[in-house]
């Protein structure tokens, strides 16, 4: 007599033995739920195109006199625009980044859905990991994709003005930041997102320990010990360190050469914006600076209370 099999068809069997990946679906379940952190980019993008047509205009005539000055000169008076936007759409990012930051703990614990992702086998540290890598991964893989895509859009619509014109796009095609550096756009995001990390780990822990108004009390300890530091002791050593880490990435990962540095005194904002983006990338300056390995200490410290605060604190 045949015995009944209980053989169990292999994918199923296969898909119930799959282990769930509880870092992976927490970070989409960030994405899902902020939305912001891709639409914010994307519209910052539309906008910096809207203000490109109005300003390509001028761009006729500026190939004309393009064709007659140095390479140099030719990149700073076809591309400035390219660099502007870029700019633009990494403090953009930066700040989506930010506001994510202060709601990413506080926000669960306000509509009080912590009680329903507590109940899954999901622990703190996952899910604090999850929403650190959204400023530390998601974001700048966002900056970087809106922002070749944006430029990618502003040549074609170039090319466009200037065959409908009459002139010749091969010279702006050369020029194109699109093609010259984007390895330098790599590198720029990713050493802005090292030196950011220890902010977007306070971020995290304010988020994980204020009960309202998480903002407040992200700005205002940092700013009250700066101004008992200057009026206790007159001296401004965490002003300088506030200001550092919130504007210093620049000078630690890239070289500026003397003649660049000293043509900023007196160029204007168009000639330091090029300048800035054709500094040198100096890697072994960034790795050996002291100033981005404490930061990467510090941050990891707070994404450790950040995590701890999660553990135990209560929705509001």
């Amino acid at each position: 007599m045949n015995t009944p099999s209980n053989a169990v068809p292999g994918p199923s069997l296969a898909a119930a033995a799959t282990p769930p990946r509880p870092f992976y679906w927490s970070v989409r379940r960030e994405l899902w739920e902020n939305r912001s952190l891709y639409l914010v980019p994307a519209i910052a993008a539309g906008v910096a195109l809207v203000g490109f047509l109005v300003a390509s205009r001028h761009l006729p005539e500026n190939v004309r006199k393009a064709a007659a000055v140095d390479p140099n000169v030719q990149y700073s008076l076809l591309t400035a625009s390219h660099d502007y936007v870029a700019a633009l759409l990494i403090v953009v990012t930066v700040i989506t980044g930010a506001f994510y930051c202060l709601d990413a703990l506080h926000g669960e614990r306000r509509d009080r859905s912590i009680l329903f992702w507590k109940s899954l086998p999901v622990s703190d540290t996952t899910t604090v990991l999850s929403k650190a890598a959204i400023p530390f991964v998601v974001l700048p893989v966002i900056a970087f994709c809106v922002i070749l895509a944006t430029h990618l859009l502003m040549l074609l619509m170039a090319t466009l003005i200037l065959v409908s014109n009459g002139e010749n796009p091969a010279i702006l095609w050369a020029q194109a930041p699109l093609f010259r550096n984007p390895l330098v756009l790599i590198y720029g995001l990713i050493t802005l997102t090292i030196w950011y990390a220890p902010v977007s780990a306070w971020l995290l822990l304010v988020s994980a320990w204020a009960q309202r108004a998480p903002i407040l009390w992200a700005v205002v300890p940092p700013l009250v010990l700066a101004a008992i530091e200057k009026i206790a002791f007159n001296t401004t050593y965490i002003g300088a360190m506030l200001r550092s880490r919130l504007s210093g990435g620049f000078s630690h990962a890239f070289l500026i050469r003397a003649k660049d540095a000293a043509a900023q005194g007196d160029g204007g904002a168009h000639d330091r914006m090029s300048q800035a983006f054709n500094a040198i990338p100096d890697p072994a300056k960034f790795v050996s600076s002291p100033a981005v390995w404490i930061g990467l200490v510090v941050a990891a410290a707070l994404l450790a209370l950040a995590v701890w605060l999660r553990r135990r604190r209560d929705p509001i």
